[in-house]
């Protein structure tokens, strides 16, 4: 759905990105990771058109992506979604409202249809119950998903999102974690996400790993994260499950490098302690 060929940005002598190149296919979950400012942002904003590229090309469904046709790049624009960090609400306006702005201010349909649409992404987000309510009555998480509800009320075909779930406490990501996986699998939104917490990177299909604006690895999430020692050494973390499977490993147990949830990390403790328990067993009825 989109690809990125040999992109470079910069920022007056700051290289953020260089000859950067990926391909992204239709109904994907990609996290993005990397250290603070390895060019993650920057690379989001120049997939959606936020920021200008110095060289390369980007393709939205085999279709350059062409600023010098300003119709057909606001269209092709319009096909993607762009989640922030903050929520980006308008205080004085409902729920509703919200999530029917964009409808009516770019797609310019009427308000009775707006609606219509509106209730129904509310509804896929756990929060058509909440329609008359502000912004201000509602807890982070909720906010958030007000405004993924606004964006692909949009019915875009890809949402990018920076960060999306930096601003909210545990019970709030799981919350935006659980709407990304149901929409992807619902109605078939390819999602890419920036993220910081490697237990929200190792659910997508794929991670991609950027370090000073160039991609380090691209892979399938237990590959990537089995890499433990290159991933530290550019700063980041892993997931909890890696990381003790990780230190045990050291200490001398046979352990699977590429564990990266808590089930699998439970079942393997759950192994190794039943063979210890054989082994006890076994001495203790070889001495009587």
């Amino acid at each position: 759905m989109i690809k990125v060929e040999n992109v470079c940005k910069n920022f007056n002598k700051t290289h953020a990105l260089h000859n950067v190149s990926l391909e992204v296919n239709q109904g994907d979950i990609i996290s993005l990771i990397g250290p603070s400012g390895s060019g993650k942002s920057t690379l989001l904003r120049c997939i959606h058109g936020l920021e200008t590229i110095d060289s390369g090309k980007i393709y939205l469904d085999g279709e350059l992506m062409d600023r010098n046709n300003e119709k057909k790049f606001r269209e092709q624009r319009n096909k993607m979604g762009f989640v922030f960090q903050h929520f980006n609400l308008f205080p004085n306006m409902t729920v509703l409202e919200n999530c029917k702005l964009a409808q009516v201010e770019v797609l310019h349909k009427s308000d009775a249809e707006a609606e219509t649409v509106a209730l129904e992404y509310l509804d896929k987000v756990g929060l058509k119950e909440k329609r008359d309510s502000y912004p201000n009555n509602l807890s982070g998480g909720q906010k958030q998903r007000v405004a993924i509800a606004g964006i692909i009320a949009m019915r875009p075909r890809c949402i990018v999102m920076d960060e999306p779930t930096a601003m909210l406490d545990p019970k709030g990501r799981k919350e935006i974690m659980a709407t990304i996986k149901t929409l992807n699998k619902e109605n078939g939104i390819t999602v890419v996400l920036i993220t910081h917490y490697m237990e929200e990177a190792a659910k997508a299909d794929r991670v991609i790993v950027i370090d000073k604006g160039n991609i380090l690895l691209d892979d399938v999430p237990k590959r990537i994260f089995s890499q433990v020692e290159l991933l530290k050494s550019v700063g980041l973390d892993v997931p909890q499950a890696t990381e003790l499977m990780y230190e045990l490993k050291k200490c001398g147990l046979d352990v699977p490098d590429d564990i990266i949830d808590e089930d699998e990390c439970a079942q393997v403790l759950y192994d190794i302690l039943r063979s210890e328990e054989r082994r006890v067993g076994k001495e203790c009825r070889s001495r009587w």
